[in-house]
């Protein structure tokens, strides 16, 4: 699990694709300190296991469903990647709960200014878009922020200069793509409501009530 503060901007240094994978090489500084082979770094938003670390650079494997449900086949060498170690149980909380499994991939339509801020105008996958909720969380290739607006195909967030800084967000324009994940509370309440018999009232309770709830631990 990851909170979506990034904590280092690495380089991909080579991606060698093969029939249905791909591994990634990475040059990093700070994500690998105390890494060690079998360890969980989301890169881009996408929770990766490392292989090999060392010389200032780790490996991962990229799964078919990995690329399938990411950007990644768009990246080339000297690609700047958001990484992020995996949740130890002292670290704080600074964003939300992120899983680093993507529901798939959003594209930049338009970046303005908001004051100091930057709004970025998303166009993404409706799967994905039903997840989403003003205030509501959404992870930007692995970047916690908070939504603003949803009006499907579209959804905004708001950027602070310290993000944009600090991220790859910065050099994003237009037609950038970007890895998405919706906020993991979301999409299992929905799993509950939609699933005959996934924790599913009885009938006779008229739906789903407040008491079915807090019984059910919510």
């Amino acid at each position: 699990m990851f909170t979506g503060i990034i904590e280092e901007t690495g380089v991909l240094e080579r991606i060698d694709f093969r029939s249905e994978s791909a591994l990634l090489t990475v040059k990093a500084a700070r994500v690998l300190s105390g890494t060690v082979t079998g360890d969980s770094i989301a890169v881009n938003g996408a929770c990766l296991t490392v292989t090999s670390v060392g010389q200032g650079r780790f490996t991962a494997d990229a799964m078919p469903e990995t690329l399938r449900s990411t950007a990644f086949r768009s990246l080339g060498p000297g690609a700047p990647l958001n990484l992020e170690r995996a949740l130890t149980p002292t670290s704080r909380l600074g964003g939300h709960i992120v899983s680093g499994h993507v529901d798939g991939v959003g594209v930049l339509r338009q970046k303005t200014a908001a004051g100091v801020a930057e709004l970025l105008t998303v166009e993404g996958p409706p799967a994905a878009l039903r997840f989403m909720i003003p205030k509501g969380s959404v992870a930007l290739d692995g970047i916690s922020l908070t939504l603003v607006t949803v009006t499907p195909p579209v959804f905004t967030v708001s950027v602070i200069p310290h993000t944009l800084r600090e991220t790859t967000l910065g050099r994003a324009r237009p037609g950038t793509a970007f890895n998405l994940e919706t906020d993991i509370l979301g999409k299992y309440v929905a799993h509950f409501l939609r699933v005959p018999g996934a924790l599913a009232p009885p009938a006779e309770t008229g739906g789903l009530t407040l008491e079915f709830l807090r019984q059910n631990g919510f």
